[in-house]
């Protein structure tokens, strides 16, 4: 299931109300967007970091609203047979509300980016310059089954100065109908535009499509979610787009490994939560290490039921009690979501190398080594959006790494990479100061 399958409201029955014209409904969604944007982009830090607070403590408040919500697209989801992963991205509860909105007080605490400035000088002729940072303006976010995504979009908009527009999919529809209404509620009790937080989903796929061709509105889209989804905003739309990535994440165990710390660290880059883009989707072991580290660690895995597609090599070390099949070329292309673990054997670092290149989406590969000179040689050589030496690649996130939040994780090199946070929502402006100065 993607966001952009959804009922399409251009067509009626008999007795039904006339049709809705979706692109005006989603123009004037995103003028009420833009205009509350500007107002926004005038308030201080202070201003904002009380908006934060009082969205925080909005969504504690509303805890039993929201979990009965999702209580809803909880039942639909496992009715229509979504996976266990995607339904543990869905799922919200108590404990999950406070921990959204403990998010939302981090990014009060920090920085504010707005008015940054990133260099400046005089020149020669007595000319004075500044680059700082300013907001986006209107951010268009398209997503899948995460509603905690929901009110991470809008505080890192928030926080940053931007108005946000989510279109946040049929999955989660219940949740973000009621986390909507109640940011834009505690928005409006602090002075705000309850515009600054919208969503589209009433409009489904056809909403979608409008808010991808809303240029001149909408200043920046972020689609976050599987490939299809990404693949059709990237090639419908007429707004900018920072294109999210899939995670085909690998962690390589290098012949000088410690083995006592990879073992950990394999475990919670694929167990911890499956159902991320950050999870750990292949191993590759070193083949001098092989013997000694794949019978223990798939054996720590089919503990977690953990299913392995490994190739000739692996099938031969695994222990009997693990459930193991044969890899394909599919198992190293795959973005599981789910307690399975594609392993190979390989012959040495430059092999490794070579699956990464031909196989990674882009996003976060890990080495376990103790060679320096190797971990070096992986950190140049592969060209992914955050690399980790001797550290699970669950730590790609805007949250582990001091961002506060995050609004996706970029895998395109052109204005932001990695993990979205902040900084990577603004853009900036040049600001010159003369006394009368014309140009010779």
């Amino acid at each position: 299931m993607t966001t952009l399958d959804a009922p399409d409201l251009t067509t009626t029955a008999p007795g039904t109300p006339a049709p809705v014209d979706v692109a005006a409904e989603v123009e004037a969604v995103a003028t009420r967007a833009k205009r509350a944007s500007r107002r926004l982009a005038t308030a201080n830090r202070a201003t904002k970091d009380a908006a934060l607070h009082a969205l925080a403590d909005a969504l504690v408040a509303a805890t039993d609203r929201i979990v009965a919500a999702n209580a809803e697209d909880l039942a639909r989801g496992r009715e229509s047979g979504m996976a266990a992963g995607l339904l543990d991205r869905l799922a919200l509860d108590p404990q999950r509300i406070v921990a959204i909105a403990d998010a939302l007080r981090e990014l009060a605490a920090l920085p504010d980016p707005v008015g940054e400035v990133v260099r400046g000088s005089t020149l020669p002729n007595g000319l004075r310059l500044r680059q700082v940072r300013v907001p986006m303006g209107v951010v268009g976010m398209i997503y899948e089954a995460r509603p905690n995504v929901t009110v991470d979009a809008a505080g890192l908009a928030l926080k940053s100065g931007n108005a946000v527009i989510l279109r946040g999919g049929s999955a989660a529809a219940s949740s973000n109908a009621v986390i909507v209404e109640v940011l834009a509620e505690a928005l409006e009790s602090r002075d705000l535009p309850g515009a600054l937080v919208q969503s589209i989903d009433a409009w489904g796929r056809e909403g979608a499509v409008a808010l991808m061709r809303a240029r001149g509105l909408v200043d920046v889209l972020v689609p976050r979610g599987g490939a299809d989804l990404i693949r059709t905003v990237v090639r419908e739309s007429t707004v900018p787009v920072i294109e999210t990535g899939v995670g085909n994440v690998h962690v390589y165990v290098d012949e000088s490994a410690d083995l006592a710390v990879a073992l950990p660290i394999l475990l919670n880059a694929k167990t911890q939560r499956v159902g991320v883009c950050n999870a750990a989707e292949t191993l590759l072991v070193h083949q001098a290490v092989a013997d000694e580290f794949l019978p223990i660690a798939i054996a720590m895995l089919a503990d977690e039921g953990v299913t392995i597609h490994g190739d000739a090599e692996t099938l031969a070390l695994a222990p009997e009690e693990a459930d193991v099949v044969r890899a394909t070329d599919e198992d190293w292309a795959t973005e599981y979501l789910s307690l399975d673990l594609a392993v190979r054997v390989v012959e040495d670092l430059d092999e490794a190398l070579e699956h990464i290149r031909t196989w990674s989406s882009g996003h976060t590969e890990a080495i376990i080594t103790r060679d320096l000179a190797a971990s070096e040689r992986f950190v140049a050589e592969v060209d992914s959006a955050a690399v980790m030496v001797n550290a699970s690649t669950r730590f790609t996130d805007g949250g582990q790494l001091g961002l506060g939040a995050e609004i996706g994780i970029s895998t395109q090199k052109l204005h932001a990479r990695g993990p979205m946070g902040l900084a990577e929502l603004t853009t900036t402006k040049w600001i010159v100061h003369g006394d009368g100065h014309v140009r010779p």
